[in-house]
């Protein structure tokens, strides 16, 4: 059997390329509140959560405005727009050799969990996947992706040293540090992390292909 058996994901720029309409919906939340954004509107924003992410947009905290930005990015986005998400090249061919080989999928995702819902079963993809926990799953709002990671092991009583969390960003591989899992980089993502850069403790994987042949062999 792999050493590893429970295989937590990232979702955006991990296994999605979520950019077009996540960016869109940004835009048209700005649009229809006649506002423009203090910092450019561009792929560098994507993967925090909605609320943060607005916050530097608007260059405000104001929890009205922010708010506002929000229902508009929502209402945009939770109806047509997810529609413009795709899977990267190789990912749905990936989770589902994962499936087929015994191994235990699940989400972890600073996206909100009903677009989350949405994307996977516009994907095809529900029935890959065990658990999906996005932040907002719970009441009080989990507080970062840790606690997430955390609390998606606890309440499954997943064995860390079964368990490997994969995602594109650093906030991805320190969030697996702060759980004691292992972690590898989707490089073919757009995160912020560049396969040189890693950590020593980290890995990565330019494909999916190849991270699908790494976690069946571990």
């Amino acid at each position: 059997m792999p050493r590893y058996t429970h295989i937590l994901f990232d979702l955006d720029g991990t296994l999605i390329d979520s950019a077009p309409a996540i960016l869109a919906s940004f835009r048209d939340a700005f649009a229809h509140a006649g506002l423009n954004p203090v910092i450019a509107i561009d792929e560098s924003i994507i993967g925090p959560p909605l609320l943060e992410t607005l916050q530097q947009l608007s260059g405000s905290t104001d929890t009205a405005l922010i708010a506002r930005l929000a229902d508009g990015f929502k209402t945009s986005y939770d109806s047509e727009g997810y529609k413009q998400t795709a899977a990267y090249a190789g990912v749905g061919d990936m989770v589902k050799a994962l499936r087929e080989a015994g191994l235990s999928l699940s989400i972890a995702t600073n996206k909100r969990i009903h677009p989350t819902r949405l994307i996977l079963a516009h994907l095809g993809w529900l029935d890959y996947f065990d658990h999906i926990y996005a932040l907002d799953l719970f009441e009080p709002r989990l507080p970062n992706k840790a606690a997430m990671i955390a609390r998606l092991l606890a309440d499954h009583e997943l064995p860390k040293d079964s368990a490997i969390y994969i995602g594109d960003r650093s906030e991805d591989g320190e969030s697996a540090d702060a759980n004691g899992l292992p972690f590898i980089a989707a490089t073919w993502g757009y995160g912020s992390i560049a396969a040189e850069a890693l950590p020593a403790h980290w890995q990565a994987a330019a494909q999916p292909g190849q991270l699908s042949d790494a976690l069946r062999k571990a």
